[in-house]
């Protein structure tokens, strides 16, 4: 029998059940005293059961904080005409951001403090930051509450006053190339009112008084509310280019930086299921697309030809059956090539160099340090460099940065960050096994735990997301660190529905085919244990935002699966929610789950929406977490999921929940108090994985 509203030991639940209502809808109105009441009183239970885990959560905190350099100063970056770095103090949330003439590093100067920006407020987040062609104006867009509505800032450099122009808009930036002495033009995005990019809007600012700039004027809008809106620049620094894309579809089109008013011209008109992006050479575009294979492929077309309806566009690199290519990036001398190898689930970085005629003159992989590894090219902003910086980390290996000189190939290290305390790297050993999904499939799954505990059944934390061709490629994480030293083993399922293996493994994983996501998921779980990885007793999982939704799937259908479940700013009513356009993100969203106007779509989704499944049944203990101003995962997802399983709760695991008051879809802004929720998470897995020492059971 499941439990009746009036015998939940005076829980919330009990308290602000409404017969009349048993899926809790009215927790929608957010105006109602009674909603934050209610989540008040969540969050108060919450506090109630884990009073007796603060002391460990504490030390967790603290711990972590020994473990990590505070006082961070990263890499310079050389532009034109400055060098530029930000510092955070070792106190402090945000950084401050410096710079000198190039070559003269004795002219240091703070040109933006964004510590002293955030000071007084509960949250902030810094949205974008863009500096001017001349380097002299900065421009930035800030969030003040957390639900990703952004103010435009402007100041000169390094001591103007910020001058506040516009609020309500995007969070990105871009300046055209058509700076003079006395004005320069930016552009920026603006919501419609489900608070999809839908516009882009460009504004030309007077220097001598930018808040006296132009009415903003219109450039582009997309009709289409599947579509979003966004502007970039290509590194040749000739052309903006502005994107219009769903989940599965794009259209590009091609402003010149130096004409900012010219009509934008379509580079190739939009076809369902083709995505497609642009880089530039001068005299040369490059095209990376899937109109013939979803592996993806390369082509060129010589720049005079663009916009004409006749050009054929010439191909570069072939797809190829084993391997997707990700992407390109275009400088002088040629192009920086990602591809992801479907059988080790691995990017690959190679160098391309060509000639006038597109001819390879050199094709260089650049090599990885280990197998799993993430190989990330950073920010160039020079065009012709002959220097790249690489990033490279992995599941035992903190994040390092080198220089690679193209011309003789020398590797130097330029920074690592430090890893302070008992367990080190070295001590650390990460692997992948593969896992046969129920209709045969081999999903990878990777490992890391303590070196000297292989070999051992392990406590396990199970981490999965699995949507959006999102491929968690290995990283590194200090907080992680923490759990490993006490005894527990960390692992990933590369689920279907990630990009893990390329663009097809993202197509097995989404709409029709979604039911892979969680056979996968319960599978690696699995497969941990006849490994010999995990002890069956102790696998704990964990799911954030479309991860929630795979993880409260996999609870709900196999919950003795799991001793435990952390959903954060989980998306659990999934057929709700795509029943509502009004919603922001929701018609963008079709593409992805499928449009529930269309029957067998809804019968679909309803199968395995987390908060269309909940049962009558024995639930792992759930630590729920929500944010009152995530516009990404309404606040009322994790709260009606947690009201609901808390009737259906049949055994006695605690299910809790917590609502962050103050934040969004990203939670806390600064970094402390980001590192004390890690903590009091870390604090719930220990102790559901029977690791956390002296903890005695709260009256809760």
């Amino acid at each position: 029998m499941k439990a009746q509203p009036d015998t939940l030991a005076g829980s919330p639940v009990a308290r602000y059940y409404r017969a009349n209502d048993p899926k809790w809808h009215w927790l929608e109105a957010r105006d109602s005293p009674d909603v934050s009441a209610f989540l008040e009183a969540a969050n108060q239970q919450q506090a109630q059961w884990f009073a007796p885990l603060a002391p460990l959560a504490e030390t967790l905190y603290k711990s972590h904080l020994a473990r990590r350099e505070l006082a961070v100063t990263s890499l310079e970056t050389a532009l034109d005409h400055f060098t530029f770095w930000s510092e955070t103090g070792a106190d402090d949330d945000y950084p401050r951001w410096w710079r000198f003439p190039n070559g003269q590093p004795a002219q240091r100067e703070c040109f933006f403090d964004v510590q002293a920006r955030a000071a007084g407020e509960e949250f902030y987040d810094m949205g974008d930051m863009a500096l001017s062609p001349d380097e002299q104006w900065l421009a930035w867009t800030e969030d003040t509450q957390g639900d990703e509505r952004y103010t435009l800032w402007v100041k000169s450099l390094p001591s103007g006053e910020p001058i506040s122009l516009l609020s309500d808009i995007g969070a990105g930036l871009c300046w055209a190339e058509d700076q003079t002495a006395s004005s320069a033009t930016l552009f920026f995005t603006r919501f419609d009112a489900t608070q999809r990019p839908d516009s882009i809007w460009q504004v030309s600012l007077p220097f001598n008084a930018p808040e006296k700039h132009s009415a903003p004027t219109l450039v582009l809008r997309e009709k289409d509310p599947e579509f979003w809106l966004g502007i970039g620049k290509t590194r040749s620094r000739q052309w903006l280019l502005i994107e219009s894309g769903s989940k599965d579809t794009n259209e590009i089109y091609a402003l010149p930086a130096q004409q900012p008013s010219a009509v934008p011209l379509c580079i190739q008109p939009r076809q369902s299921g083709v995505e497609y992006t642009i880089d530039h050479r001068p005299g040369t575009f490059y095209r990376v697309h899937n109109q013939a294979s979803a592996h993806f492929q390369l082509d060129f077309l010589d720049e005079p030809a663009l916009g004409n309806p006749e050009a054929r566009w010439q191909p570069l690199i072939a797809p190829r059956v084993d391997t997707t290519l990700e992407g390109i990036d275009a400088f002088s001398w040629g192009l920086i090539i990602a591809e992801r190898d479907h059988t080790q689930a691995q990017v690959v970085l190679r160098r391309w160099v060509l000639d006038a005629q597109h001819h390879r003159l050199v094709d260089d992989y650049l090599g990885l340090p280990e197998q799993p590894c993430s190989q990330l090219l950073e920010d160039a902003p020079h065009f012709d460099t002959q220097e790249l910086r690489l990033r490279e980390e992995s599941f035992t290996q903190p994040p390092s940065w080198f220089a690679l000189d193209l011309a003789s190939g020398e590797r130097t290290l330029l920074k690592r960050v430090p890893v302070y305390g008992g367990l080190t790297p070295e001590q650390l050993v990460s692997r992948r096994v593969w896992a046969t999904s129920a209709d045969g499939e081999q999903v990878p799954v990777s490992i890391v735990m303590r070196a000297d505990l292989v070999g051992e059944p392990l406590p396990t934390l199970l981490y999965g997301y699995g949507a959006y061709g999102e491929a968690l490629d290995p990283w590194f994480s200090i907080a992680r660190l923490e759990l490993l030293e006490r005894g527990a083993a960390f692992a990933v399922a590369h689920v279907r529905g990630g990009g893990e293996r390329g663009e097809p493994w993202y197509l097995q994983g989404k709409m029709a085919h979604k039911e892979n996501s969680f056979n996968d998921f319960l599978a690696a779980r699995d497969a941990l244990v006849e490994y010999g990885v995990s002890d069956p007793a102790r696998v704990a999982a964990y799911g954030a935002s479309a991860g929630g939704l795979l993880v409260g799937t996999c609870v709900n259908r196999a919950p003795k699966a799991f001793c435990a479940a952390v959903l954060d700013v989980p998306f659990l009513d999934v057929l709700r929610t795509m029943q509502n356009p009004e919603l922001p993100l929701t018609t963008a969203e079709y593409s992805e789950w499928g449009n529930p106007e269309i029957p067998e779509v809804a019968e679909r989704i309803r199968h395995y929406s987390p908060m269309d499944n909940i049962t009558a049944q024995e639930y792992p203990a759930l630590w729920i977490e929500g944010s009152w101003f995530d516009t990404r995962v309404s606040y009322w997802e994790p709260a009606k999921y947690y009201a609901q399983v808390t009737q259906q709760q049949l055994g006695s695991a605690p299910v809790l929940m917590h609502t962050d008051m103050s934040s969004g879809h990203g939670g806390a802004s600064g970094r402390f108090k980001a590192w004390q929720d890690t903590a009091r998470q870390d604090a719930f897995i220990l102790w559901a994985l029977g690791l956390a020492a002296n903890f005695k059971d709260s009256a809760i």
